[in-house]
C-alpha cells in the first residue's frame, strides 16, 4: 500500500486555500453546493456524522455571491411603543446612525442636568442680591433659601428619574460591518427565541422605569443570517411549531420579532418585519427525515437541492493522496500538532480503509479518523517527536478507542473469565456466533446454544428464539426455520427449537447470526457437535446460500482477540477485511457460500457428517433448480 505522492512531512503538501476545495470525497456535493450558491438554491444534506455536512455548509457561505449588506436597526415608536419600527441601512452605517444618536442624546442629557443645576442657583444669587439691598426681610430670606434648596433637590432627582422613553436612541439589531463575505449563521440546536428573534422580559414596567420595547428586541439567527447562509444540523430536533416559523420567514424574506414567551412582557411587543433573506443549508440523517416538516421539506425540495453524502469513496490513488491532503489540513486546522511523516500517513490511510467496512474503499467519516490524528499529534508532543510517526498512530488508536469498542473488551474479559464462550474442544448445539456492537468497528463474540424438546402444542412444533432480538433478528430466525423443516426429513411438528442467545444484554439485531443459528440446530436436532475453536458470522438464504454482512473486520478483530483459530465469513466479504498481516497470522479465514461449506468446517468428526452433508447439499441444489428454473420461465413468458 503506497500514496501516489512523495514526502517527507504533510508540511510539503498544499492545503487549499478555500473550504471548498477542502472537502474530501463528496464531488457531486461540491458541484450541486457551488451551483446552489451561484443561484442562492436551499439545500438539504443527509448523511452520517462526521462525513462534512456544516464544512459543505460553511463552505457555500465563503462562495455565495455576495450582495449588498445591510445594518438592520430598530427604532422606537412614539405612537405605539410595543410596534418598534425598523429600518435597514447600508452595511458599516449603523454603528454611525446608532453612535451620533448616543452623542446626541448625551448632549440633552448633559444640558438638562446643566439647567437643573444652574436654575437653582441663580435662585439663590438673586434673593441673596435683594437681602442684601434689604427689599426682603430676614424670614423671607430664610425661606427663600428653603424653597430654592428643595427645588435643587427637586430638579436633580427629576432629571435622575426621567422616563427613559424619551431618549431615542435606536439599537443595533444587526452589525455586517466590515465583512467580506456572506454571513455564515449555524443555528444547530437553536431554540425558537434564539432561531426566530425575541424580546426580552421587563419586571420594571410601571412609573416610566422599565427598559423601552425597542431596546429590549433581540434578532434571531434568520435575522443575522440575512444575506448569508443559515446552517441548521439535526433539523428534525426542531419543533414542528418553529419548522412552521421558519418556513414563513423563508417565503416572506422579513419576520416580524416578538416575545416568544407568552407570560413575558415581550409578548406585548412586536417590531415591524425584520429582513431574513438567506439561503437555507439543514441537514440531518434519513432516518430523521419523518420529523421534518413536509412543507418545509417540499420548500427545500421545489427551490433547491437534497443531497445524500457518501459515506465511503473508491480506494484509488487520486482518493489516497486526499487522505494524505485531510492529514495536513487537520494539522493545519489544529495548530497544536505537528506535521505527519509519510509512514505515519499511511497508517492513517490503513485505518481510513478498516473503517470503510467494505473492500476497496475508503471511509468519508473523517471527524472521527480526524480524531485520531489529534491523539496521535499529541502522543508525538508528549515523546519531542518532531514529526508524528507511525508507532505514534498505533499508539493512538490502542488509546482512542471508542466507547462501545472499550465496552465491548470488557465483555470478552468477563465472558472469558466465567466461560460464557469457549475456545476449544466440541458441543452440541453451542455456536460461536460473531456480530458487531453500535460501532461497526467494536465485534463481539455471540454465543448460541440450541436445543429440542418435545413440542407444547400437540398442533404444531415452534422454533423459540430468546434474547433480545430486533425484529429483522426474529424474521431471520423464521427463515432459518424454513431451511431446517426441509433439511430435516423429521416430523418437525412434534418438536419445539429453542435457539438461545446468551447474555445478549445489549440486544441483537440484524441478520448476520442466521447461518450461526442454522449450525446450532442442525447440531442439536442430529445430536453432532460444533467446533468451539470455530467463529462464524453470515446471513442465511432460504435457499441456503451465505449472504455477505457488515461489520466483518470488526468481528474478525473480536474474534482474534478472544482466541479463536478459524474464522467462518461469507465469501462475499473476504476482501472487506482490513487487518495488520501480523494480527491475521494467527487465524485462519474460511469464506463459504453455502450452509453446506459451514458445517463442513464447523461441524466435528462424527460417522453421520458426511452423510448429513451430502444430504443438505443434494437439498440446496434442488432449491437452487427450482429457483433458476422458476427465473427462465418469468422471463419467458
Amino acid at each position: 500500500m503506497e500514496l501516489p505522492i512523495k514526502f517527507k512531512s504533510t508540511a510539503e503538501i498544499p492545503v487549499p486555500e478555500r473550504l471548498i476545495d477542502q472537502v474530501i470525497g463528496q464531488d457531486h456535493c461540491v458541484d450541486i453546493i457551488k451551483k446552489a450558491a451561484l443561484q442562492r438554491r436551499n439545500v438539504l444534506l443527509v448523511g452520517e456524522p462526521g462525513t462534512g455536512k456544516s464544512m459543505l455548509a460553511q463552505a457555500m457561505a465563503e462562495i455565495l455571491p455576495v450582495r449588498e449588506l445591510h445594518d438592520i436597526l430598530v427604532y422606537p415608536n412614539p405612537a405605539d411603543p410595543n410596534n418598534p419600527k425598523v429600518r435597514v441601512v447600508k452595511a458599516g452605517e449603523g454603528k454611525l446612525i446608532v453612535n451620533k444618536a448616543r452623542i446626541e442624546a448625551m448632549k440633552q442629557e448633559e444640558q438638562a442636568r446643566m439647567f437643573a443645576f444652574v436654575l437653582p442657583l441663580v435662585f439663590f444669587f438673586f434673593t441673596l442680591v435683594i437681602w442684601q439691598l434689604k427689599w426682603i426681610s430676614d424670614i423671607v430670606f430664610a425661606a427663600s433659601m428653603l424653597l430654592g434648596g428643595v427645588f435643587l433637590i427637586a430638579a436633580s432627582l427629576t432629571t435622575q428619574m426621567k422616563p427613559r422613553e424619551s431618549i431615542l436612541t435606536p439599537k443595533l439589531l444587526v452589525d455586517n460591518s466590515g465583512k467580506r463575505q456572506a454571513p455564515f449563521v449555524d443555528a444547530t440546536g437553536a431554540r425558537a427565541g434564539s432561531l426566530l428573534g425575541d424580546v426580552r422580559h421587563d419586571p420594571l414596567q410601571s412609573a416610566g422605569l422599565g427598559t423601552p420595547p425597542h431596546l429590549r428586541v433581540e434578532p434571531g439567527a434568520i435575522h443575522k443570517a440575512n444575506g448569508g447562509v443559515l446552517f441548521l444540523d439535526e433539523i428534525a430536533t426542531l419543533s414542528i411549531k418553529a419548522q412552521q416559523e421558519l418556513l414563513t420567514a423563508m417565503q416572506e424574506k422579513a419576520y416580524q420579532i416578538t416575545g416568544q414567551s407568552e407570560l413575558s412582557s415581550g409578548a406585548m411587543t412586536r417590531t415591524e418585519p425584520v429582513p431574513c433573506d438567506f439561503v437555507l443549508v439543514a441537514a440531518g440523517n434519513y432516518n430523521d427525515l419523518k420529523r421534518v416538516h413536509p412543507a418545509l421539506r417540499s420548500r427545500i425540495r421545489g427551490y433547491g437541492y437534497e443531497l445524500y453524502m457518501n459515506i465511503d469513496m473508491p480506494d484509488t490513488p487520486e482518493n489516497r493522496a486526499k487522505i494524505a491532503q485531510f492529514v495536513a489540513q487537520e494539522v493545519k486546522k489544529d495548530g497544536k500538532i505537528p506535521h505527519f511523516s509519510y509512514e505515519a500517513v499511511l497508517e492513517i490511510l490503513f485505518e481510513a480503509r478498516k473503517r470503510a467496512n467494505r473492500k476497496n474503499r475508503i471511509t468519508l467519516k473523517l471527524r472521527d479518523l480526524g480524531g485520531l490524528i489529534r491523539a496521535a499529534g499529541d502522543i508525538a508532543l508528549a515523546k519531542g517527536h518532531k514529526l508524528v510517526q507511525r508507532e505514534d498512530v498505533i499508539e493512538a488508536k490502542r488509546n482512542a478507542l471508542t466507547l462501545e469498542q472499550q465496552m465491548v473488551s470488557q465483555f470478552i474479559e468477563q465472558k472469558k473469565e466465567y466461560e460464557v464462550y469457549k475456545t476449544s474442544g466440541s458441543a452440541i448445539g453451542r455456536v460461536n456466533g460473531l456480530a458487531v456492537f453500535a460501532d461497526s468497528m467494536a465485534g463481539l463474540i455471540l454465543p448460541i446454544e440450541a436445543e429440542v424438546a418435545p413440542a407444547a402444542s400437540k398442533a404444531e412444533g415452534k422454533l423459540i428464539a430468546t434474547g433480545k432480538l430486533g425484529e429483522i433478528a426474529k424474521e431471520a430466525v423464521q427463515n432459518v426455520s424454513a431451511l431446517i423443516k426441509r433439511f430435516s426429513g423429521k416430523d418437525v411438528s412434534k418438536f419445539d427449537v429453542h435457539v438461545q442467545f446468551l447474555q445478549t444484554y445489549e440486544g441483537v439485531e440484524g441478520d448476520s447470526a442466521s447461518v450461526s443459528v442454522a449450525a446450532a440446530v442442525i447440531s442439536a436436532m442430529e445430536r453432532i457437535p460444533i467446533r468451539q475453536d470455530v467463529a462464524m458470522t453470515g446471513s442465511l438464504s432460504v435457499r441456503g446460500e451465505v449472504l455477505p454482512v457488515g461489520g466483518v473486520t470488526g468481528k474478525v478483530e473480536a474474534a482474534i482477540n478472544a482466541g479463536i483459530k478459524e474464522i467462518i465469513i461469507p465469501k462475499a466479504n473476504l476482501h472487506d477485511i482490513v487487518l495488520p498481516k501480523e494480527k491475521l497470522s494467527g487465524v485462519k479465514i474460511i469464506a463459504v457460500e453455502t450452509l453446506t461449506e459451514v458445517l463442513k468446517y464447523a461441524l466435528a468428526k462424527h460417522r453421520r457428517k458426511n452423510k448429513i452433508l451430502r444430504n443438505l447439499k443434494r437439498i440446496i441444489g434442488e432449491l437452487a433448480t427450482t429457483s433458476k428454473k422458476a427465473i427462465a420461465a418469468k422471463s419467458f413468458s
